[in-house]
């Protein structure tokens, strides 16, 4: 059938192809420099192409993989100068391949994601979305088991420069610090991932709710990477249960940080010590640990990044009957996934722009919150337009439950002081290597960026897999 045949198709190439900003795309390539897709899969992928493509030869572009392997994480569209929203675009692509009965496109890109990713499934449900197009979660998740086999099964290791004697260890199993250890064994490397929590994951464990990612997903995909001659260390904080100066005393040649952006942001208001008020993280974790909670009917949320918008869904999920996310910009600068925003309101999540807490009310356990609202001046430091209180714009919000996402942080107390950081609270790494100032100690993810994708992490793994295996070998001569 053709494309002039299929109206559905033809209304959502009208669609696309009517879009004003699209016709005046610069061309500048921003979208493509911005894009983590583009690095982990060596230049076979380039948003910026792929759009002029879709005005081109739209026909091409349903007949193709590459639509479907946005991972979704907006850079581009953050950075773009015409506020485009690619993912939103590419989305229309899926919709269009898909009714008109091509599927080969996904099953290719599928291919290339489990080629590519250590958590093809992780970062399929996370990142990737397939079901924003109208494909069950299930099924995609059998399509990637039958796509990688059974990876309980040795694989042949291809042997690095001296492996034999290489040895690596990666402290933290977030996303990142997985990849570099899925990409290290598999050449040889002998690879020990140091973690302080009683299971592999980090964040991917402790925080992203069930929903979205199955703790039977999650379970499997990291006994596929230690399963592969991956040695595990958990319930050991570096700092505390052991030094850098004993990783080298016990022979470990390099060293990858990947611990996250674990610590929350203090909001320093009056009553953020009531009872009723807890942190984001905090809150993430007791419900994925299946800890009893006694959520509040009436929960407000404080925060405007993608972990106020989990905790807002999650409240929701465990019972509340009315959740509020305040925020004290407009929906504009909100830092969430935009399409996670929407799709919580969809849900029924009630989100209240240019308003910020100045108190939070109550004798013992929280009552209420008050507040003032905002108005937006100059960009800061951020890039986005900073938000100044109205005088005599008091509002006052009655809850029994208050929600701080305010940000995450690292916790970089346990570095050694040879280990240089930024103001804003990162590791400093070299931007092309991730190595750090400390020679030999490489690091990436949230504790280098700050908190960012699932898939910005895995490239930092692999970029930081590379940079070691590097430096193995100039060990060697």
């Amino acid at each position: 059938m053709s494309i002039a045949e299929n109206a559905d198709t033809k209304e959502i190439l009208g669609k696309i192809l009517d879009n004003e900003k699209l016709k005046n795309c610069f061309e500048c390539g921003i979208c493509t420099a911005s894009c983590s897709m583009v690095g982990l899969l060596d230049n076979e992928y380039n948003p910026r192409i792929l759009l002029e493509k879709i005005v081109l030869n739209p026909v091409e572009v349903l007949d193709s993989e590459k639509p479907w392997l946005c991972a979704w994480c907006y850079r581009c569209y953050k950075r773009c100068p015409q506020a485009l929203k690619p993912p939103e675009i590419f989305l229309l692509m899926r919709t269009a391949s898909l009714k008109q009965g091509r599927t080969k496109p996904l099953d290719d890109a599928l291919q290339k994601i489990v080629e590519s990713i250590p958590l093809p499934t992780v970062a399929t449900l996370l990142c990737f979305h397939p079901e924003r197009a109208g494909l069950d979660k299930e099924q995609i998740t059998e399509k990637i088991q039958k796509i990688r086999g059974d990876c309980s099964k040795p694989k042949k290791k291809k042997k690095t420069q001296n492996s034999s004697k290489a040895k690596v260890g990666v402290i933290g199993s977030g996303p990142a610090g997985l990849t570099v250890a899925s990409e290290l064994s598999r050449k040889g490397v002998s690879v020990t991932i140091f973690e302080s929590l009683s299971g592999l994951g980090g964040m991917l464990r402790k925080c992203i709710p069930e929903h979205r990612l199955p703790a039977e997903v999650l379970n499997r995909e990291i006994q596929c990477i230690t399963d592969a001659g991956v040695d595990v260390r958990t319930g050991v904080t570096l700092g505390r249960d052991l030094g850098f100066e004993d990783l080298w005393k016990e022979g470990y040649q390099a060293v990858f940080i990947g611990t996250g952006a674990h610590k929350s942001q203090e909001l320093r208001i009056e009553g953020r010590q009531l009872k009723g008020v807890v942190n984001a993280l905090d809150f993430l974790w007791n419900v994925r640990s299946g800890k009893n909670l006694d959520v509040g009917k009436n929960v407000v949320v404080v925060g405007g990044g993608n972990v106020a918008v989990d905790a807002a869904n999650t409240a929701l999920k465990m019972g509340a009957k009315s959740v509020a996310i305040l925020y004290r910009r407009s929906r504009e600068e909100m830092p969430a996934n935009p399409w996670e925003v929407k799709e919580a309101e969809n849900e029924g999540v009630k989100i209240e722009f240019l308003v910020v807490p100045s108190k939070i009310l109550g004798e013992t356990t929280v009552a209420a919150v008050e507040c003032v609202r905002t108005q937006l001046g100059e960009p800061d430091e951020s890039g986005r337009r900073k938000a100044t209180p109205i005088q005599g714009s008091e509002l006052k919000r009655e809850t029994d439950m208050v929600i701080l996402a305010i940000g995450e942080t690292p916790d970089l107390s346990f570095l050694p002081k040879e280990i240089e950081t930024n103001e804003e609270g990162t590791v400093s790494v070299n931007p092309v290597t991730l190595e750090t100032s400390m020679k030999g100690v490489f690091a990436g993810g949230d504790v280098a960026r700050g908190p960012a994708s699932v898939i910005e992490a895995i490239c930092d793994g692999k970029k930081a897999a590379q940079s070691i295996e590097n430096y193995l070998k100039s060990l060697v001569g």
